[in-house]
């Protein structure tokens, strides 16, 4: 079966085509400022497509040229929030529609712009079946003690809200990945995941399946990001309402203004490491406050597995930048860990081991591979009601 996976951003569209039988990658790519002005001409007419259905015609011209008369079979979408009604992956119809719309406020930078691309697709094709893939699916095992916030139970009876967490179709890939790498069935392997990129979470995964997980009722809680703030105290809100900040103000600071972003002026972590090695002290305070959480989840989620069998880095910081991963694992000495620096600074899209043979736990990268994971869901779904 060819899958066509779609994860759509409010200004973006990436798309991939997999032969799911094969495991092959048949043609994919981004189309980006949809509806974006030109902001600097006077005829105010768009850079990029006008809508998600003006860039679906561009992937549609796209995959026709290079599949020809192959026929796509299904379409699978990368859906962020999927509350506690889904727990696994589903065929969209209009009602799937409108509810995972109606999951909109629970993840403001993702959800909208996921009905979004499922909008576009039902449109020009309406007989293509569609399957949402959920991040918040593979989280569903966390035990209650673990997802239950220490506020009024009306709280979640009356409006659901509790830990959900998010990542969940990267992080499941990538504990298969990670056991495969150990010798180890995936139900044997206990373990914690930091998906590193400008969202950022770190899971506890026991015995194959997630116990904790940094992200909560949104995708706003845990660690330091690219733009979003993590952990504060709720106190600040409270604080900032008071002085006149409305619940708009504080959203937009707080998910597009924080992070990496309100510290060293720059989300891009790339860019924040060649400052921090330039001299800049805003950037090298960033990296300490970012790798300083981190470590203390790592620690913490540690005694949550009953002893991590490997620490594993994946998604783009977590791939790719070896200096920040040298800052986490240089603040966990206490848990015998210690890096190899040539393997460490070595390049490769296979799952592979950077830590000396000394270190008490393995420490692995493991690029994630979220699109493959999505067609292989929605391939399931789509032959099970055929």
């Amino acid at each position: 079966m060819l899958v066509l996976v779609i994860n759509s951003g409010s200004s973006s569209l990436k798309y991939q085509v997999r032969d799911v039988a094969a495991g092959t990658v048949l043609t994919e790519g981004l189309i980006e400022k949809i509806g974006m002005g030109n902001g600097g001409g006077g005829d105010g007419e768009p850079v990029g497509p006008r809508d998600h259905a003006e860039a679906l015609e561009q992937v549609d011209a796209a995959i026709h040229e290079e599949l020809g008369d192959q026929e796509l079979g299904a379409v699978g979408h990368r859906v962020v929030h999927g509350g506690e009604r889904f727990a696994e992956p589903v065929l969209i119809d209009n009602e799937i529609t409108r509810a995972i719309e109606r999951l909109n406020p629970l993840a403001p930078l993702h959800n909208p712009a996921n009905v979004l691309g499922i909008r576009a697709i039902t449109r020009k094709w309406p007989k293509m079946p569609q399957v949402a893939v959920f991040d918040t699916a593979f989280h569903r095992t966390l035990p209650e003690h673990a997802w239950r916030y220490a506020v009024p139970d009306e709280l979640y009876t009356n409006h659901g809200i509790r830990r959900y967490g998010f990542h969940g179709t990267s992080n499941e890939y990538v504990a298969r990945r990670s056991a495969a790498l150990l010798d180890l069935p995936v139900e044997e392997f206990d373990g914690v995941i930091a998906h590193l990129g400008n969202g950022a979470s770190v899971t506890a995964i026991r015995g194959g399946r997630s116990v904790d997980t940094s992200m909560g009722f949104t995708p706003l809680e845990g660690l330091v990001m690219g733009t979003r703030s993590g952990d504060l105290d709720p106190s600040i809100l409270v604080f900032l309402g008071r002085a006149g900040w409305t619940p708009e103000d504080i959203d937009t600071m707080l998910n597009r203004e924080s992070g990496l972003k309100g510290l060293a002026g720059n989300n891009d972590m790339r860019s924040v490491v060649e400052a921090s090695e330039s001299g800049n002290d805003k950037a090298t305070m960033a990296l300490a406050v970012a790798s300083y959480r981190l470590a203390k989840y790592i620690g913490g989620y540690h005694v949550a597995v009953g002893g991590a069998k490997a620490l594993v880095f994946t998604a783009g910081i977590g791939e790719n930048s070896q200096q920040f991963r040298a800052q986490v694992a240089d603040r966990l000495g206490a848990l015998g860990i210690e890096l190899d620096a040539g393997l460490n600074a070595g390049r490769s899209k296979e799952p592979r081991v950077i830590s000396t043979p000394q270190s008490a736990i393995p420490v692995l990268v493991v690029p994630t591979d979220e699109e493959r994971a999505i067609a292989e869901a929605t391939a399931a779904v789509v032959s099970s009601i055929r």
